[in-house]
């Protein structure tokens, strides 16, 4: 592998330096999501109902459209994990307020206290991370990401303001 602390050169950059950084991806994730999977095991939930807690946790009153749009899975996959989790007492839906076709979606206090508990031990890990790296990786950083995700979704962050 090749050395960390070796600056990239972005005008030149090697194939070794963008396998390390698919890698750094790969390591990344699998940190990341490892103490949110310990806490879903208890519930016997996985990796796409904590997507759904916590897309409808930042968004509540979303419709189910919407969540669909950000996650980009199947009407199918998604009505099995939504499903359980109202049936469970995680998250409400409620009609439209203007078309009653909508369903309008809401974590419960239930609900709203596992997407803390979630979410709590990554807010950790970043804020350690971003600390460790100083405002000019954090901005790097942000760059990359947006830079990998589709042109369409770059519209849902705001500018930074530092």
């Amino acid at each position: 592998m090749a050395d960390i602390k070796t600056p990239a050169n972005p005008l030149f950059l090697r194939d070794d330096d963008l396998r390390q950084g698919i890698e750094l991806l790969f390591f990344a994730y699998r940190d990341f999501t490892a103490k949110a999977d310990q806490t879903l095991a208890q519930y016997g939930f996985g990796r796409a109902h904590h997507r759904v807690i916590y897309f409808v946790g930042r968004n509540p009153g979303m419709t189910v459209s919407d969540l669909l749009d950000i996650l980009k899975i199947t009407k199918q996959s998604l009505s099995r994990v939504l499903g359980q989790l109202v049936r469970q007492g995680f998250i409400t839906q409620r009609p439209g307020t203007i078309d009653r076709r909508q369903r309008l979606l809401s974590l419960t206090e239930l609900g709203a206290d596992l997407e803390r508990k979630l979410t709590e031990e990554q807010r950790a890990l970043v804020a350690r991370a971003y600390k460790a790296a100083g405002a000019e990786a954090v901005d790097g950083f942000r760059k990359v990401a947006l830079g990998m995700i589709n042109e369409g979704d770059r519209s849902r962050f705001r500018p930074t303001t530092r």
